[in-house]
C-alpha cells in the first residue's frame, strides 16, 4: 500500500517527531545532544529553515520548523544522514538509527503554534523527567526565557514572542513564561508522540550499563547472536526492568529479548 502523502501546510511551518528505531535511544551522551544540535544548525542554515523550537528526548526529538528554500523532507534527510554517519563512527556500530519516516503535522494558525511550541516545552515534565520546564536544557525553552543556550543562533524566536508583544521583549519573555506554565499546559493535545519515557527509563539504562560492563548500550544490537543473545538474558533477570523498556533502550524488537 503506498504512503500517505505528507499535508502540505499552508504558512510553510510544521511540527515534527523524529523517534529511534525500535524506540532506541538516541541520545546516550551529551556530546550526542550537541552534535544533534548542531547539525540542526548546519542544514537549517543552509536551506533557509526556520527553527521556531526543539526537544531532544532521550530516544526521540520534536522539531518546530519553517519550510525554507527546500523541500522540508529533503531538509530532515540531510539532518537524519549526517547524524547517523556521527553516530555509527562514535559507536563502532552500523544499522538503522531512525524510523524510516518522521512524523509531522502541520501548524496552520497563531493559536496552534502556540500550542505545539507549549507542548513541546512541556514533554520533559510531562515524562517526568524534571519539574519545571527550564530544568531540561535540550529544549529550546532557555531560549526563550532569555537565558544562554547552545547553540546561540538556532532558534528564531521573533514570531512567537512577537505573539506576546511587539515593542517590548521583556514584557514578551514575560508574558511567554506565564503562558508556558499556565496550568492549562497539561491539556495540551498535539501529535502524538506514542510514548511517555518516565524517569524510570533512566534508572533502567543505568541498570542495563552496570550489567553489560564493557559493552556500550549502542553496540549491543550488532553483537554476534550468542553474545547478544547471552547479553539479553542477563538483562531479563534485572528486577524492575521490562523486557520492552529494554528493547526500547538497546533499540532491538523486544522480541529478540524474549526469544534469548
Amino acid at each position: 500500500m503506498p504512503r500517505k502523502a505528507r499535508e502540505k501546510s499552508n504558512t510553510g511551518i510544521y511540527h515534527i517527531i523524529l523517534r529511534g528505531t525500535n524506540r532506541q535511544e538516541i541520545f546516550h551522551e551529551d556530546e550526542d545532544n550537541i552534535m544533534f544540535l548542531e547539525t540542526l544548525e548546519k542544514y537549517s542554515r543552509d536551506s533557509g529553515t526556520n527553527v521556531y523550537g526543539w526537544c531532544l528526548m532521550s530516544n526521540h526529538v520534536h522539531l518546530l520548523l519553517g519550510e525554507g528554500s527546500e523541500e522540508l523532507s529533503i531538509t530532515m534527510k540531510r539532518i537524519e544522514v549526517s547524524f547517523v554517519w556521527y553516530y555509527n563512527w562514535k559507536y563502532k556500530t552500523t544499522g538503522h538509527l531512525f524510523q524510516d519516516r518522521f512524523k509531522s503535522e502541520s501548524v496552520e494558525s497563531d493559536e496552534y503554534l502556540l500550542t505545539v511550541i507549549r507542548y513541546i516545552h512541556q514533554n520533559p515534565v510531562e515524562a517526568g523527567l524534571v519539574k519545571q520546564v527550564e530544568d531540561w536544557k535540550w529544549s529550546s525553552c532557555h531560549a526563550y526565557y532569555g537565558k544562554n543556550s547552545y547553540p546561540a543562533n538556532l532558534l528564531e524566536s521573533n514570531l512567537v514572542l512577537g505573539m506576546f508583544s511587539v515593542d517590548n521583549k521583556h514584557t514578551a519573555i514575560s508574558r511567554f513564561i506565564n503562558f508556558t506554565e499556565s496550568a492549562s499546559a497539561s491539556k495540551d493535545k498535539c501529535l502524538d508522540d506514542e510514548i511517555k519515557i518516565r524517569i524510570t527509563d533512566e534508572d533502567a539504562r543505568q541498570a542495563i550499563m552496570r550489567h553489560v560492563e564493557g559493552i556500550e548500550i549502542a553496540q549491543v544490537k550488532s553483537l554476534p547472536k550468542a553474545e547478544r543473545d547471552e547479553v539479553f538474558r542477563k538483562i531479563k533477570g534485572i528486577r524492575g526492568v521490562t523486557q520492552r523498556q529494554a528493547a526500547r533502550i538497546l533499540g532491538v524488537s523486544s522480541s529478540l529479548i524474549f526469544k534469548a
